[in-house]
């Protein structure tokens, strides 16, 4: 449908209700993939909690806190999808600043983490850790879909591009304070591929990477030493393999030890650094094989597809976006991740959604997937 044509039912006053056959739309395709994502992460956090001197079921282990935030996203799921998404376009600034809000309160209060203790990233909440940056990518999907819906009148226009870096500009310099350069870039191609996506102009579209080429010098001039050798290291992985090429060195050895089939659950024996999170791809491969990797792309692919399809199916402008939104943020992460730990792409931070080890990532991801499924029940088929 249109975007003129879904603008002219929503101004005769067309509103689709969610009743019970309503149900009939909802995408099960959607979440049994999202779910069998979610299985495979769960057998990534049971691989990396087993070990000699302790059992997979202590508390404070991956595999046992992952059960326990899967339950969380279940719910989650569950009541974003029967939540009129409708009402989110009307709070969306609301949300906008309560994540501004939620990023300043990390820099405040966020633990030290990462490299060199310089990353202030997670907040304890109730004695489990989140990471609010991870919340920041779904509200902003949420933002730019309403913020884009509302200038489709105005879509090939200039003044919509400056518009929305405007409101990119406050998160993204808030996330990369603490410094998490990884959700930084994943905003950046969220905003991109919904202007694309949108029918913004390919011109002012082109303008504007033109610009951002030509700032990279400046951007390489304040980057931290650390990041500057892991682009370094993309050129040549064997330069340093026990400093900046340590951890792409280990992931490879970890991928070619798998070879086809792997060598089993919780048998992989290469030491991979932050294996539960960035480098989860490394064991995935060395267990489950080169097999396990492609039916896990397969599923990412497929999930994207029904993203897309649930989008195109749209009644109006702001779901098709949440649609295209989410598809993009996913197809974004897996392509970074699965490059960054096969050494094609550098090492930037971005975790593998469903598979990675994190509580916020996961509910997040749950959340974005519910809202999509509210645009679908609310979806029906209008007589012309």
């Amino acid at each position: 449908m249109s975007f003129l044509r879904a603008e002219t039912l929503r101004l005769r006053g067309w509103a689709p209700k969610a009743g019970w056959l309503a149900w009939r739309n909802y995408d099960l395709q959607l979440t049994t993939y999202a779910i069998l994502l979610t299985l495979f992460g769960l057998a990534m956090a049971y691989s990396n909690s087993v070990g000699p001197s302790h059992a997979p079921l202590t508390l404070d282990l991956p595999f046992v806190r992952t059960i326990m935030w899967s339950v969380v996203a279940a719910v989650v799921l569950g009541l974003t999808t029967v939540f009129d998404y409708r009402w989110l376009r009307s709070i969306v600034w609301p949300l906008y600043f309560i994540n501004i809000g939620l990023l300043i309160l990390t820099l405040r209060i966020g633990r030290a983490t990462g490299e060199a203790g310089t990353a202030a990233r997670w907040v304890v909440v109730a004695g489990f850790q989140f990471q609010f940056s991870e919340l920041a990518k779904i509200v902003m999907v949420l933002v730019f879909a309403a913020y884009l819906a509302n200038r489709q009148p105005k879509i090939k226009s200039p003044w919509t591009i400056i518009g929305a870096l405007v409101i990119l500009v406050p998160p993204w310099v808030l996330v990369m304070f603490q410094p998490d350069l990884g959700t930084s870039l994943v905003l950046v191609a969220t905003i991109t591929g919904l202007l694309f996506m949108s029918g913004a102009s390919l011109f002012w579209l082109g303008t504007l990477a033109a610009a951002v080429a030509a700032a990279i010098p400046f951007v390489w001039a304040h980057m931290a030493d650390y990041q500057q050798a892991r682009l370094l290291t993309l050129l040549d992985p064997n330069a340093d393999p026990n400093g900046a090429g340590f951890q792409i060195h280990q992931a490879r050895l970890a991928i070619d030890a798998g070879g086809l089939t792997g060598k089993g659950l919780t048998n992989g024996t290469v030491y991979l650094p932050v294996k539960t999170t960035d480098f989860v791809w490394g064991v995935l491969v060395e267990e489950l094989g080169l097999i396990g990797g492609i039916v896990v792309l397969i599923l990412f692919a497929l999930l994207i597809w029904r993203l897309l399809a649930c989008a195109w199916r749209a009644t109006d402008p702001f779901a098709m976006l949440i649609g295209c939104g989410m598809a993009t943020m996913i197809f974004f992460q897996v392509v970074v991740n699965v490059g960054m730990v096969n050494g094609l792409l550098p090492v930037t931070g971005i975790p593998l959604p469903f598979i990675s080890y994190g509580g916020a990532s996961l509910v997040c991801l749950a959340a974005g997937l519910g809202t999509l499924q509210s645009t679908n029940l609310r979806r029906e088929k209008p007589e012309w």
